[in-house]
């Protein structure tokens, strides 16, 4: 876990950038699931989403950072990680996400998930925290207070967490590192 890795200013940037689209009414209802089984779930999960894409200069600046970190990461730990993937994430008051893993049953293409913060004066009453759980989900390890500029990044596959509900809008970008798990041109097949 990280304070403040992310520099203020690229933070309050991001943070724009998300209002913007918010206004923009340009975030999605996220899902759980994938393909044929992928719902919408308010009752698992209750943020909106939007994907980030090299097209818009500002998540550009932070996948860039991201592109940094992933070459350190494989360079230090021979993780063999071939891309970056992250998305935007607003979970309005009262929103959570429960207990979950970040690698899809039988597509184990996700290595490390990475959260960066973007709320500002986070008070410890607003909660939202993410809590991470040891490998059998029955004990907290550690709960994280979504604070701005904070990142923290964890085993895809190995490590449960759930975000809490929050008692004010919370803001975050959700990304993970991935293995290229493509086989004869099918991206990411079930095994």
């Amino acid at each position: 876990m990280g304070e403040e890795v992310l520099k203020p200013c690229l933070v309050k940037t991001l943070l724009d950038n998300l209002s913007e689209l918010r206004e923009q009414e340009a975030l999605h209802r996220a899902g759980v699931g994938r393909e044929t089984a992928f719902q919408v779930r308010p009752d698992i999960r209750g943020d909106r989403i939007r994907w980030l894409s090299r097209s818009d200069p500002v998540q550009t600046r932070f996948l860039d950072q991201m592109e940094i970190l992933r070459l350190a990461l494989n360079r230090y730990l021979f993780l063999g990680l071939f891309e970056f993937e992250a998305h935007y994430a607003h979970y309005p008051e009262g929103a959570g996400y429960k207990r979950h893993f970040d690698s899809f049953r039988g597509a184990a293409n996700r290595v490390i998930s990475l959260v960066a913060y973007l709320n500002h004066d986070w008070q410890p009453e607003d909660e939202g925290e993410l809590v991470l759980y040891n490998k059998a989900g029955e004990c907290v390890v550690e709960t994280i207070a979504p604070h701005a500029g904070r990142l923290v990044l964890f085993l895809s596959e190995e490590i449960p967490h759930e975000v809490m509900p929050s008692r004010r809008d919370r803001f975050s970008i959700a990304g993970w590192f991935r293995i290229n798990a493509s086989v004869q041109g099918q991206i990411d097949p079930a095994r």
